[in-house]
């Protein structure tokens, strides 16, 4: 099957009577499904401004809602410009009702199906017209074909996206589509803002982010109330010294 990058003519948004596709079958894998958790946390965080942006997963992706024998099930995608809540409401990602194929997907290597991450389902979301299709093997390349890799969508085909190394052994490629860095981290997969020069912060790290405001505010509060009980004691002391002279 052949999907083309953006369907001629955008059909309707998806319709709110439709059945919800069945969710994919799963082989629960706790280290795949934590990084999932964070990688789908911090994206929806770093575009929270958008409401045309989707970001889920671990639905089915077809490119006609009947057709039964299309069984790949992304971990993550990513798409803009689209009605994010119907889509998610229909349980899946079916190309010719939300008029294109998702801009990225990303798929988190698993012991189960890691084989068919860089052989079965590249082709596949080739096929589909998907823009860059990214994998990440938090074991370093022993369930995929290697520890991080990125493709982009050329003339139908994937070509690969240049990697970089570092001596601590970080792996990073640019993301055309995000404009950011995806990371593999001593076996976490973080991403990396080039503008604002920061790690997008996991879920974890935006709980400590919050709780450390909270902290300060309250610190504030309590000096602003220590200030006014002050300036309220001066003012007393100065009402007795002129009562008195």
């Amino acid at each position: 099957m052949t999907a083309q990058r953006t369907l001629k003519t955008p059909l309707l948004p998806l319709a709110s009577d439709l059945e919800p596709m069945p969710d994919p079958p799963k082989i629960p894998d706790m280290k795949q499904h934590a990084q999932l958790m964070e990688f789908d946390a911090m994206l929806l965080a770093h575009f929270a401004g958008r409401d045309d942006v989707l970001v889920c997963g671990e639905g089915f992706l077809r490119y006609e809602r009947g057709n039964n024998d299309e069984r790949l099930a992304p971990d993550c995608v990513v798409t803009f410009g689209v009605n994010a809540r119907n889509i998610i409401a229909a349980n899946g990602y079916v190309i010719n009702e939300v008029g294109k194929p998702p801009d990225l997907v990303l798929e988190v290597a698993s012991r189960a199906t890691g084989r068919r991450d860089y052989t079965v389902k590249r082709q596949g979301y080739a096929a589909y017209g998907v823009g860059e299709y990214w994998r990440f093997d938090h074991t370093g390349g022993r369930f995929h074909d290697a520890p991080l890799a990125g493709d982009l969508l050329e003339d139908g085909a994937y070509v690969p996206i240049p990697l970089s190394r570092n001596e601590a052994g970080l792996i990073w490629g640019r993301s055309p589509l995000l404009g950011l860095d995806l990371c593999w981290d001593d076996g976490e997969l973080r991403i990396y803002d080039p503008v604002e020069e920061r790690y997008l912060p996991t879920p974890a790290e935006l709980k400590g982010e919050r709780n450390a405001a909270q902290a300060r505010a309250a610190a504030l509060e309590d000096r602003v109330a220590s200030l006014d009980d002050e300036n309220r004691r001066l003012r007393e002391e100065l009402r007795r010294s002129q009562a008195g002279s």
